[in-house]
């Protein structure tokens, strides 16, 4: 006795984009680029697809849901892989390779992403866009001892002359953290700074007398640091960053040449005057000099 239904022998595009799961438009892409063949058209016109036609189908969506490009799909079929399963290199097995290895590198960028934002939401938004070897030499600070500039003033660091440079630099910001009058007398030194605007003409009196109040508060800064056994602490940071990086250095970073010359500055010639005086007054003070 014959079954009471028998299934089609070919079917509309509407019906074979709803057994695979697809839709008619896609099905209509993959006949333009190549991969899947078009076949021929009932005498109403409509494309008419058999059994072969939707094995197809089934193997184009199942290898575009685990991230097989179109191209590299219609490839697979055209080396004759997809129906031999051969483990030339080529064809599926090559493209499944290659797809593993670019899922791994995401995945690990992931990882990376998930690590950053497990940093912000622990150290604070903006401690936590610093790298790991800054943030851990600024762990031992109370929590708010940190200014928004100083935080800025790292970013930018780290930027020019990478996470070592910056965490060198973490140490001026640790001895005025936990040193007030010291803070205070920074926050005097960098006012009288700010003061050298461009309407301050460069041989102005003010600019040698806030070099000479730069120079003392730096020298009295690197005593606390001295004092404090930070400056050992440094000594400390340079073996734990030479141990992670025996290379020297991380590749394909800009150098801070580079990254010098790209960064704008707001410092009027008055200013700039300032700095290089009180660089002058350091110098004479070098035991070298």
């Amino acid at each position: 006795m014959r079954p009471s239904f028998m299934p089609p022998r070919q079917v509309r595009i509407g019906d074979a984009a709803a057994f695979v799961g697809s839709t008619p438009r896609a099905i209509r892409h993959y006949h333009q680029i190549g991969l899947l063949p078009e076949p021929e058209r009932g005498g109403d016109g409509r494309r008419r697809y058999e059994y072969e036609d939707m094995i197809r189908l089934l193997w184009i969506r199942r290898m575009a849901d685990a991230g097989i490009a179109l191209d590299g799909i219609r490839d697979a079929f055209t080396t004759g892989t997809a129906s031999a399963g051969a483990d030339s290199g080529e064809g599926i097995a090559g493209i499944l390779e290659r797809l593993e290895e670019t899922l791994a590198e995401q995945e690990a960028r992931l990882r990376r992403q998930r690590t950053a934002v497990r940093r912000m939401r622990t150290e604070g938004s903006r401690m936590g866009l610093l790298s790991d070897f800054v943030t851990e030499r600024l762990k031992s600070l109370p929590e708010g001892s940190l200014r928004q500039a100083d935080l800025d003033t790292l970013l930018v660091t780290e930027r020019i002359f990478g996470p070592l440079g910056a965490a060198a630099q973490a140490t001026r910001f640790i001895a005025l953290a936990t040193h007030p009058a010291l803070r205070e007398d920074s926050d005097r030194v960098d006012e009288a700074e700010e003061a050298l605007d461009d309407s301050v003409a460069v041989d102005d009196p003010r600019v040698v007398r806030t070099a000479a109040e730069r120079h003392a508060f730096e020298t009295a800064l690197q005593a606390v640091i001295e004092e404090s056994g930070l400056d050992e602490a440094d000594d400390a940071l340079f073996d734990a960053w030479d141990a992670l990086h025996p290379e020297g250095g991380e590749a394909g970073s800009m150098s801070a040449f580079e990254a010098i010359g790209k960064m704008p500055y707001d410092f009027s010639p008055a200013r700039l005057r300032c700095m290089e005086l009180a660089e002058e007054l350091s110098a004479q003070d070098s035991p070298v000099a």
